[in-house]
């Protein structure tokens, strides 16, 4: 049975939460956990509280064992791209592209 989570407009690239992602793949959720709880970056907070809220929805809605769950597949999308500009001498303007990512789990069990 597949259980899903899933957070939209994450305020990080999913460039940097891909890495995360991919440490974390071949884990179990609970060592998934306990290994993004020691990584020091900013997206390892937001994937922990994703894959603990599909643990939550596995436990408490599918009525599922938490030490049978494994990971089906995590999605990390492109979310939409704030546009801002900052000024520059002479008078000048540069695009600063301030990216966005959506983010799935799927865990079966």
């Amino acid at each position: 049975m597949e259980v899903k989570a899933e957070q939209k407009f994450i305020r990080i690239s999913a460039r940097k939460i891909r890495l995360l992602t991919n440490a974390v793949k071949g884990l179990s959720p609970q060592k998934a956990l306990l290994e993004l709880q020691f990584i020091r970056k900013s997206g390892a907070r937001e994937i922990y509280k994703l894959i603990k809220q599909a643990i939550s929805n596995a436990v408490n809605v599918k009525k599922l064992e938490e030490k049978n769950l494994k990971f089906k597949n995590i999605l990390i999308g492109k979310g939409p791209t704030l546009k801002r500009w900052r000024p520059k001498a002479r008078g000048r303007i540069s695009s600063i592209k301030k990216r966005t990512c959506h983010a799935k789990v799927i865990l079966e069990g």
